[in-house]
């Protein structure tokens, strides 16, 4: 039987299926250098102490705020662009200070300033959206050590929920999770992120502080179920404004909110669920 030619059906066929694998993982190498370099950054501000992770917070909210304004059409020098950044400096000072209560007054109040500034409620929107993740993550992390293993654990099922949604949805694939806002996540991708973020979740619960096995797989199950849903949210305002990335500050992820939608969704939630624990306790307690 003759063997088949360079053009056949058979080599068109593995050519066309390694292009495919091409694009599936063509951003992989990038994503890795850039967490390679984002996670340890993160991580040394958080284990050195509230102060280098309020200013951490600080910098990376403030170009959050560039981005969003940005995302939404709006300009730094209009009086609305302007007001969304001034309060998220004001937010990220009162972080710095320690001053919550305070913090949550400016948000409040500012978002009212940037509305009227600008008569649009989805630019005002920015300072809550970004606001209210920075107080609580600067408020968690102040608690001493178990704000620090909170807050480092709330990261590390973010990081996991990610990094198993992308994994999943480009080995398994399958039905489309929610095909207008996002046509390339999938629900086995979203099973794979729920399982990762339960799985680290759990590990890091266990080596930190110990606790309950099923109160640590809810709370870190119901951290990675909000990070993508803050990850379907951010997805549906670039589709609905018509962009890609929100930026191009960091290879492979785009700007800072392609990047940390998932925090920004889940710290509100962990720092709700510590304010009702009470101060000194981790939040699987």
């Amino acid at each position: 039987m003759p063997a088949a030619s360079a053009g056949s059906v058979p080599d068109l066929l593995d050519s066309e299926q390694r292009g495919t694998r091409r694009m599936r993982w063509g951003d992989l190498p990038k994503r890795a250098v850039s967490a390679a370099v984002l996670a340890p950054l993160a991580l040394i501000c958080l284990w050195l102490g509230d102060g280098w992770w309020s200013g951490l917070l600080m910098a990376a909210t403030v170009g959050m705020a560039v981005e969003w304004v940005r995302l939404c059409g709006g300009r730094l020098a209009s009086p609305a662009g302007a007001a969304v950044l001034l309060v998220i400096l004001a937010t990220g000072l009162a972080a710095l200070l320690g001053w919550a209560a305070s913090g949550l007054g400016v948000i409040a109040g500012g978002f009212l300033l940037a509305w009227l500034a600008g008569g649009r409620v989805s630019l005002a929107a920015g300072v809550p959206y970004l606001g209210l993740p920075l107080m609580a993550l600067a408020w968690l992390r102040g608690d001493d050590a178990p704000g620090r293993d909170s807050v480092l654990f709330l990261l590390l099922v973010v990081w996991a929920s990610d990094i198993g949604a992308y994994a999943a949805g480009r080995l398994v694939g399958g039905p489309k999770l929610a095909p207008r806002v996002s046509p390339s996540k999938t629900w086995a991708g979203a099973a794979g992120g729920l399982a990762a973020g339960m799985a680290v979740g759990a590990a890091a619960a266990l080596a930190l502080d110990g606790g309950s096995a099923p109160r640590i797989l809810a709370v870190a199950g119901g951290i990675a179920v909000v990070a993508q849903l803050g990850d379907l949210l951010e997805s549906a305002l670039k589709r609905h404004y018509g962009v890609k990335d929100s930026g191009r500050l960091i290879p492979g992820h785009g700007g800072l909110l392609d990047r940390l939608d998932g925090v920004l969704a889940a710290a509100p939630v962990a720092g709700l669920l510590a304010v009702m624990l009470g101060r000194g306790v981790v939040l699987w307690r």
